[in-house]
C-alpha cells in the first residue's frame, strides 16, 4: 500500500529545531521529522518562533510532503524519517 498522510497534524518540537508529522502505510504509523533549516530552504523569511516555523511548514505542506515520499521505503524496521 503506498504512503499516505491523511492526518493532517503536526507538532513544533523547539528542543530538536524542526516539525513532526505523520503518515500511514496500511495500519502503520510512520514518523517524520523536518529541521528548521530545511524549512528556511523554502521560507527565507522563516519566524524562529513555534507559531512561524509551523505557518512555514502549513504553507510547503505539498512540497514537504513530496519529500517525505520520496525518502519512505517499505522497510518494515524504519519507522522514523528525518528531512534533512
Amino acid at each position: 500500500m503506498a504512503l499516505s498522510f491523511s492526518n493532517p497534524s503536526r507538532s513544533y518540537d523547539g528542543t530538536k529545531h524542526g516539525v513532526w508529522f505523520w503518515g500511514y502505510d496500511n495500519a502503520r504509523e510512520i514518523t517524520f521529522f523536518v529541521e528548521d533549516r530545511v524549512l528556511m530552504n523554502f521560507d527565507s523569511a522563516l519566524g524562529a518562533d513555534e507559531a512561524g516555523v509551523l505557518a512555514s511548514f502549513d504553507r510547503h505542506r505539498d512540497e514537504i510532503l513530496k519529500i517525505a515520499m520520496a525518502l519512505y521505503t517499505d522497510d518494515r524496521r524504519q519507522t522514523l524519517y528525518t528531512l534533512h
